[in-house]
């Protein structure tokens, strides 16, 4: 993951409320901003001076920006493909293209002499992208971006998600998608107001559920929260995270002994390349600690997926390696259960790869 960004709607809010946003962000991690300018109606002048403050305030907190745009843009603002001053003018790192040209085209702006980046839209499973690359574009200009869907039940289902993300990045490009805050009371650019995911099933999982998903998909570089204005909590439980893997939120038994809860909270980890259909195996607390003797503490019965193991000593030389549960399982009695990740992330532990890295944070 490259960047975490936010969504700005200037002409549905006041410039107040979105230089605060934008400070408050800066301060959870964020660093690239999605804005708008499909729903503006204002003239050219005040869309310049309107976008070019804010963009400055953002700028000084270490923001990328790129702006949402249409043919339709393009015509009500007299700006011409050729020429994408306007956009730099208004201090823009990119522009957006919601809707696609011949492919000629978008090589051509890839070179634009203000050295915009190119953003292309990814929710279409079509040859598009190869077209785009079929005409030798700049590569470090283009990037693609997922769409975003107000209307429930109209988001991207997982499998075709995957397939559209593939046609970009099977060309190195970089990726992007949004995640929809559950704040109420939420807006984005359009009039419908039921989540603005890019996944349907995001729609009514929590903010930092989504990141998280995408995160262990391991696909996407920047993460976009696409409404306005998530809650200050939301904001701060990405303070908590890692951007580089998933972190699992998980609840540690009472009477963790002193090394398990280090080994689950402080030690690093990632699954074995043999990777296991039943569990995610971390391997290296068994070797750091192989002289440790692990006792049996907590050896229920049955494991639940989502259950996180460390084994004891009466398990040999497996004695001190720490698993997840991708399923329910009898306990041999020699296996301890040390936490249980939260019940709304237990289904990420499916998307673990063989070498994915992940750590916890204690809920």
């Amino acid at each position: 993951m490259k960047k975490l960004g936010i969504s700005i709607y200037p002409e549905k809010t006041t410039e107040e409320k979105i230089i605060k946003y934008i400070d408050k962000a800066s301060k959870s991690g964020f660093s690239r901003i999605f804005s708008c300018l499909l729903s503006v109606t204002e003239t050219k002048k005040q869309i310049m001076e309107k976008f070019t403050r804010i963009n400055e305030f953002a700028k000084e907190r270490g923001f990328e920006i790129i702006l949402d745009v249409s043919p339709r843009i393009f015509d009500d603002l007299k700006i011409s493909y050729d020429d994408l001053s306007f956009f730099k003018e208004i201090k823009a790192d990119g522009i957006r293209l919601d809707v696609g040209f011949t492919g000629l085209q978008e090589s051509i702006m890839t070179f634009n002499e203000e050295n915009l980046k190119i953003e292309i839209n990814m929710s279409n499973n079509t040859h598009y992208i190869d077209t785009i690359m079929d005409y030798q574009p700049n590569k470090t200009n283009l990037t693609g971006c997922h769409n975003f869907y107000p209307h429930v039940y109209t988001g991207l289902g997982l499998d075709f998600f995957q397939k559209c993300t593939k046609n970009f990045t099977k060309h190195g490009l970089r990726t992007a998608a949004f995640i929809t805050s559950q704040a109420k009371d939420t807006f984005g650019p359009w009039p419908v107001t039921q989540g603005l995911p890019t996944l349907e099933m995001h729609r009514n999982m929590p903010l930092i559920v989504q990141f998280k998903h995408l995160v262990a998909l391991g696909n996407i570089d920047d993460i976009i929260i696409s409404n306005c204005y998530p809650t200050d909590a939301e904001l701060d439980e990405f303070k908590k995270v890692r951007k580089d893997m998933v972190s699992f939120s998980v609840k540690l038994e009472k009477d963790i002994p002193e090394i398990e809860k280090k080994i689950v909270l402080d030690e690093f980890h990632y699954n074995r390349g043999d990777t296991s259909e039943n569990l995610i195996r971390s391997s290296n607390s068994r070797i750091k600690y192989k002289n440790h003797n692990f006792k049996v503490f907590n050896a229920p019965k049955i494991i639940k997926k989502g259950d996180v193991i460390i084994e004891s000593s009466e398990y040999g030389h497996y004695a001190g390696e720490l698993m997840i549960a991708k399923i329910d399982m009898k306990n041999t009695g020699k296996s301890n259960v040390v936490g249980r990740i939260t019940e709304e992330e237990i289904f990420l532990v499916d998307y673990i790869k063989a070498w994915q890295k992940f750590c916890f944070i204690e809920s």
